[in-house]
């Protein structure tokens, strides 16, 4: 199986979740994603009352310089080490 369609299980897997992960785990998990499938944050930061919005950009924002497939890698390990504890 290629790394793009283990990734893209992982993707899935997680929305089969019974519970929801902490809010850590889901910043680390989307940074992951978006660096993974958009690459280095290039958005303008989110407004000061934005609060989620700004974590997010923030999460994402930390993982610049990653290669898509190291964060594609990171992303699959993390979702499986999260499917024992959430699914």
């Amino acid at each position: 199986m290629s790394l793009d369609q283990k990734f893209n299980e992982a993707a899935e897997k997680v929305k089969t979740f019974t519970k929801r992960p902490s809010d850590q785990e889901l910043l680390v998990l989307y940074a992951l994603f978006k660096q993974a499938t958009v690459g280095d944050n290039t958005t303008d930061k989110p407004g000061m009352l934005d609060l989620k919005g700004k974590a997010k950009w923030q999460a994402w924002l930390d993982k610049k310089g990653t290669p898509q497939d190291t964060a594609k890698e990171e992303y699959i390990k993390l979702v499986e080490e999260l499917t024992a504890k959430y699914l």
